[in-house]
């Protein structure tokens, strides 16, 4: 009996250890994400110049944060929707923190050597980049609808859909699943309705409020069962 009452604790502390860390992790995600944006926003001195491509792009889209246009009336009141980090002296670009929701992007004027396309997965809105004159577009022209030189700055525009047009299943992706656009160049597979799981081959729901339900109750009798035996020994103290 006592045997099986410590392994019940041991299971019910382990359960609200991961419980905790997960809260814990989240709610750093959650910081991290807001200083990052920060931190991007500022990356160079002043605001939006009033000559770019990115200004003119914010004057009905959005409203100015430092080098950021960020969107308005949307639920992510922080959404950055276009960044200019034009002439900014920037010679190494290894992310983009939380900008993959911009459509449009200014890193023209900048001694950047080399820019990976990995930069940009994910970045499935982005239908106008600047770049520096010897820099390729990212995913190569064959991934924009117009690729052009002007005012020392090479321009990537409309970005294409990777996919095929009618964005049904792909030859790349499993049964089960459908094609989208993941950035220039890339795109993932997403699992049709009432199928989830590896490779998409579990049919129905994921069961979210069974898992959560689960978790939440074995956390409350761990923390219970818990509760009573640390008071036992402490009243036997």
């Amino acid at each position: 009996m006592t045997f099986l009452l410590a392994k019940m604790t041991a299971a019910a502390t382990a359960s609200i250890v991961y419980s905790c860390t997960v809260f814990i992790v989240l709610f750093n995600v959650y910081v991290d994400s807001q200083d990052t944006d920060a931190q991007l926003c500022k990356m160079c001195q002043g605001t939006v110049r009033q000559d770019s491509p990115v200004w003119d792009f914010c004057l009905t889209k959005g409203h100015i944060r430092g080098r950021c246009c960020l969107a308005n009336e949307t639920s992510d009141v922080d959404a950055i929707i276009g960044l200019d980090l034009a002439n900014c002296s920037i010679s190494r670009v290894e992310h983009l923190y939380n900008s993959s929701t911009a459509f449009i992007i200014d890193l023209s004027n900048n001694p950047i050597s080399n820019l990976s396309d990995f930069i940009f997965q994910g970045f499935s809105h982005l239908s106008q980049l600047l770049l520096p004159l010897k820099l390729e577009c990212p995913g190569g022209n064959a991934s924009w609808e117009k690729v052009e030189v002007k005012n020392n700055a090479r321009i990537c525009e409309g970005q294409k859909n990777i996919c095929n047009q009618t964005v049904q299943m792909s030859w790349d992706c499993p049964e089960n699943s459908f094609c989208s656009p993941n950035g220039p160049g890339f795109f993932e597979c997403s699992c049709l309705h009432d199928f989830h799981g590896y490779k998409c081959m579990r049919q129905g729901e994921f069961p979210v409020f069974k898992v959560l339900g689960i978790l939440t109750g074995s956390t409350v009798v761990g923390s219970s069962l818990l509760w009573f035996t640390q008071r036992r020994k402490a009243k036997n103290i």
